[in-house]
């Protein structure tokens, strides 16, 4: 669970809303830190090859399907999400620009 802005958001929620969509292979949501409201979303996603989608359209795709609060605010395309040996995703890993 992620608090922002004194709103409880649960990623795994918006990961698999994000999942849904066609153009999407994997996604991961997790909160990082945020001067504002504490924490904020963000989301990794992999695309299938020849996907298209840019991170406007994601946030509004979440927008209008889940509170606003739960709408991811960074949105990062990636070939692959870095997973451990087992095959879990490592959110500590995740690529995130300063």
């Amino acid at each position: 669970m992620v608090i922002s802005g004194g709103e409880n958001v649960y990623p795994s929620t918006v990961e698999d809303l994000i999942a849904s969509l066609p153009q999407v292979r994997e996604v991961a949501v997790a909160g990082v830190r945020d001067r504002e409201y504490g924490q904020r979303l963000a989301a990794w996603i992999v695309l299938h090859p020849g996907g298209e989608l840019t991170g406007e359209a994601v946030r509004e795709f979440v927008r209008h399907r889940l509170a606003r609060f739960s709408v991811p605010r960074d949105v990062y395309f990636l070939n692959a999400l870095p997973r451990n040996a087992t095959g879990k995703v490592m959110h500590r890993n995740l690529p995130f620009p300063v």
